[in-house]
């Protein structure tokens, strides 16, 4: 094959659009069906949570609705409207956008006292030599920072520090990756607080108090304790015949780079470190406090998130002017997610002024009638599990999603939570296997290890992760609301 040919092959070669341009044509695609799907709405009555009054549709209210009404309003959606879109959805969500902001500026602020990395690096240093002990640990401690605060992007540093320390143990670097990558993206599928898909989902859907925190404490036992026999289970198994490991040729190259930086001294765990540490602990413990005992809302939460940053960044030794320069830098880099979930609430304000999404709800509801709960919630689950292969954040997918999947399980007789439960599995499942998702995509390259390898290490474990996923959601759509 010719260079000329080979280029222009890379050149046709299919790539995903930026999520942003998926959120405007799905505005597009929205504004047109306004032309042409009929245009209806439920009676509506209003409840008062703790995110503040809601409109919730009554089931068996439908009715038609002319496009063009006796005023002379007219629902179809135009040009003007598509281009307004993003600004509405924003306002329209405003809310949340400043809560994802404000929490990207804390967790800024907290790494840069770097007490997080210094933390689980004094972990690891306790646990060498002790082979049978590190694999549970670390993922238990990855496990809550994912079920907790989201802990993704954080884990990226730990892939350096924990392959010299795993490979030197006589395991492989698929082992190491494991550690690090599946202690919190299990976590973050088993959510209890975190603020990037259960929290936000449920202000979204309307739903105060997380009230099935119990339950997800639950999930979070069983998927940590079925990630943690597998990773474990390979090890051994690789442990016992070095050769087995679908890593093994690669890793004799890998051994020789990672282990140099194995003699680096380990830095020191300071004070002022471990007061950072006790003030995040505690500032998550008075949040799920919050939580369960008073149905805290965005407003509370972002006040304590606040508060640890403040802390952290006294405790830490950051003058005023570092913390709020940190806190900027967590703003920009949060902006992409924050703004992406304004974007997407503009698909659902053109539908909404459309007067289509009753319709579509109405026609899913109707087409679903009588179905069991488990049908239905399975159903959900391969739709939203659809959906993660293009938008890959939690938070930008439950801005898209929940307002149709929230209204349509209470129309369905379910527990509004089945949609928040199926967001959070659905996604992350998705996001394990997937090309499309940054931090799996990160810490593969960081490993050196294929798509091909992951694939066939983990298919197991993703067939499994599914099945659960799916049973919990039919479970938390049958319990009462």
């Amino acid at each position: 094959m010719s260079t000329g040919t080979s280029a222009l092959l890379k050149k046709k070669k299919f790539t995903l659009p930026h999520v942003y341009t998926i959120a405007f044509l799905l505005i597009v695609f929205v504004a047109i069906l306004t032309w042409f799907v009929p245009s209806g709405e439920f009676d509506r009555k209003e409840i008062e949570t703790a995110a503040g009054t809601r409109s919730v549709a009554i089931a068996g209210t439908y009715h038609l609705v002319p496009k063009v009404d006796e005023d002379g309003t007219d629902h179809r959606q135009d040009i003007a409207d598509i281009l307004q879109a993003p600004t509405k959805g924003i306002q329209a969500a405003s809310d949340v956008v400043a809560f994802v902001l404000l929490i990207g500026g804390t967790f800024q602020i907290i790494n840069t006292t770097g007490a997080i990395n210094a933390g689980m690096k004094r972990v690891v240093k306790k646990l060498r030599g002790k082979a049978s002990l590190i694999i549970p640990i670390s993922m238990i401690l990855f496990g809550l920072g994912g079920t907790s605060f989201g802990m993704s992007e954080e884990a990226l540093p730990f892939y350096a520090i924990f392959m010299p320390i795993i490979m030197g143990m006589g395991y492989d670097s698929m082992t190491a990756f494991m550690i690090v990558f599946l202690g919190p993206q299990l976590g973050y599928c088993a959510s209890t607080t975190n603020p990037f898909n259960v929290l936000i989902a449920q202000g979204i859907a309307g739903i105060s108090g997380n009230p099935q925190l119990g339950f997800r404490f639950i999930q979070w036992i069983i998927f940590m304790a079925m990630g943690i026999v597998f990773v474990m289970m390979y090890a051994k198994k690789v442990k016992n015949n070095p050769e087995s490991s679908i890593t093994y040729h690669d890793d004799i190259a890998k051994r020789e780079e990672f282990l140099v930086n194995a003699q680096e001294e380990d830095s020191e765990f300071t004070l002022r470190q471990k007061l950072v540490l006790l003030a995040f602990t505690l500032g998550m413990g008075l949040i799920i406090f919050g939580l369960v005992k008073f149905g805290w809302y965005m407003d509370e939460i972002s006040m304590v998130f606040l508060g640890i940053g403040l802390a952290s960044g006294i405790l830490g030794g950051l003058k005023e002017k570092e913390i709020a320069e940190q806190f900027v830098i967590g703003l920009k880099d949060f902006a992409y997610a924050a703004v992406i979930i304004g974007v997407a609430r503009g698909i659902l304000s053109v539908a909404e002024n459309g007067l289509i999404i009753d319709t579509i709800l109405n026609a899913l509801a109707t087409s679903l009638q009588g179905v069991p709960t488990v049908i239905f919630t399975t159903m959900m689950y391969f739709a939203q599990s659809l959906i993660a292969l293009l938008i890959p954040s939690s938070s930008g997918q439950a801005a898209l999603t929940i307002p149709v999947m929230a209204p349509l399980t209470r129309l369905m007789g379910v527990n509004p939570e089945a949609s928040v439960t199926c967001l959070q599995y659905a996604n992350q499942c998705i996001n394990t296997i997937s090309p499309t998702a940054g931090m799996t995509v990160a810490g593969l390259a960081v490993c050196k290890i294929s798509f091909q390898q992951w694939w066939k290490t983990c298919w197991k474990l993703f067939i499994v992760m599914t099945v659960l996923g799916i049973a919990f959601t039919a479970i938390s759509g049958m319990l009462p609301a």
